[in-house]
């Protein structure tokens, strides 16, 4: 199925669509106006799910509707942002963070953690690098009866550096409340390298709320600074927004079944909403728990973050072998499951499924950071 633009490429409400909306099961058109100028929409709706995905922005989803019910954050950031806006290589590194407002954006592919700057005080890796502000490249979509998929190759490549690809391909069923990512990265060039991705999934109102709780089968957490480990007795749950709040961070090792597969749930309070992750721990050994419950005008949002390595700098990551070897031509294929849940049966269901992987295993709680997983450790 080719892509097309609609002739009336002006900025859509979300607010506006209803249950009923029928534009079909794949469409694409650009936004207008401020931040949002020229930014791609490929809207993806199998009846139940919709979602909108972002080709320009690493094939990043910037909100997902189920039966309605709308999934992501409030950024104060008004995005969709087009990646024009975004410097990445601002002095403090931190640039990234001015289009950052995405429910799903990837953190890579050379690194993905904290800013680094070398000896003489340059910068030499942005905060959670290059991939979610690249486009997407050989963009291609389809609809049979197994349901609907897009697929978009996005290239991280410089010469006399590294040369990646990420070819990736979203996935749903007809009627379905999820979706999946397969994602393929490539190494383009004739010597060896290695890779970092992480994957910034971010939950705010409605469904996060004050006492919704994130479900895991936890081996060991770590606290990531002293602030987390002041509160890591609450580690799994989240407060009601407040002004000023100090985000807390903390790195996972999690349990996986016999087929070693493992799932995180995120559920309100109440206990009749929520969203799970399932993957596979050998392609995705480490996960980060972000939590930045600050008010909702400053961004309320909690962050279920599987990923290839820890978020720290990536000189530190690469010394504890947390980096992904690619020989040339090589490929590596990681494949993640989202499903949203809109009732307390599902809910309860998923966390009983939580709780068998678990299979009464101790969870190591760790009092304050650790050498091995915080770059910051005393």
């Amino acid at each position: 199925m080719k892509l097309m633009y609609p002739t009336n490429s002006t900025t859509p409400n979300p607010a506006e669509y209803s249950d009923g909306h029928q534009a079909g099961p794949i469409r694409r058109f650009k936004l207008s106006g401020g931040l949002s100028e020229g930014v791609e929409i490929v809207e993806i709706d199998n009846g139940r799910l919709r979602l909108w995905l972002l080709p320009q922005r690493g094939m990043g989803i910037w909100k997902a509707w189920v039966d309605g019910a709308a999934f992501g954050w409030q950024s104060p950031v008004r995005g969709p942002v087009h990646p024009a806006f975004v410097n990445l290589h601002e002095a403090s590194g931190l640039g990234w963070l001015d289009g950052f407002d995405e429910m799903l954006c990837r953190c890579g592919l050379a690194s993905n953690g904290a800013p680094e700057h070398d000896a003489r005080g340059a910068l030499a890796y942005p905060l959670h690098g290059r991939i979610a502000n690249r486009p997407a490249e050989l963009l291609a979509a389809g609809a049979s009866e197994l349901g609907i998929h897009v697929d978009g190759a996005v290239d991280e490549a410089r010469l006399h550096g590294t040369k990646l690809r990420l070819a990736s391909r979203l996935h749903t069923q007809w009627g379905a409340a999820g979706f999946t990512i397969i994602d393929r990265v490539s190494n383009l060039s004739a010597l060896a390298t290695q890779f970092q991705l992480l994957y910034h999934i971010n939950f705010g109102l409605p469904l996060l709320d004050a006492g919704s709780r994130v479900c895991a089968p936890v081996e060991r957490l770590v606290p990531r600074t002293a602030r987390a480990a002041a509160a890591v007795a609450q580690w799994d749950v989240a407060s009601a927004p407040q002004a000023g709040f100090q985000e807390e961070v903390h790195f996972l090792r999690l349990y996986a079944d016999a087929g070693g597969q493992t799932a995180v749930l995120l559920k309100n309070a109440a206990g009749t909403r929520g969203v799970s992750l399932h993957y596979a721990v050998h392609e995705l050994p480490c996960f980060t728990l972000w939590k930045n419950t600050a008010d909702v005008a400053d961004g309320y949002v909690l962050g279920i973050e599987p990923g290839t390595n820890f978020p720290n700098p990536y000189s530190f990551e690469r010394a504890q072998g947390r980096t992904v070897p690619l020989a040339p031509g090589e490929t590596h294929e990681i494949r993640l499951h989202i499903r949203f849940h809109l009732n307390a049966a599902e809910v309860a269901e998923q966390e009983a499924a939580i709780a068998r992987i678990a299979a009464g295993r101790a969870a190591a709680i760790e009092s304050g950071p650790a050498r091995d997983c915080c770059a910051d450790a005393d």
